[in-house]
């Protein structure tokens, strides 16, 4: 293998491996941005429950 392919794969590799770290940052980003969401709903959803008279709660009698 001469020095030019050689340079030219070590090139390459340093190349996918800057790609693959900036798909996973970005990843990263929308799975905090997504486990952000989901508290916002549950904590929404927690202040309604203990609210009885929006309907969270239901009497069954047998």
């Amino acid at each position: 293998m001469d020095i030019a392919a050689l340079s030219m794969g070590l090139s390459q590799t340093r190349v996918l491996n800057e790609v693959g770290t900036a798909v996973l940052a970005k990843s990263l980003d929308t799975m905090e941005s997504s486990g952000e969401q989901m508290v916002d709903m549950m904590k929404s959803s927690m202040e309604l429950s203990v609210n009885p008279a929006i309907g969270a709660n239901i009497d069954v009698y047998l």
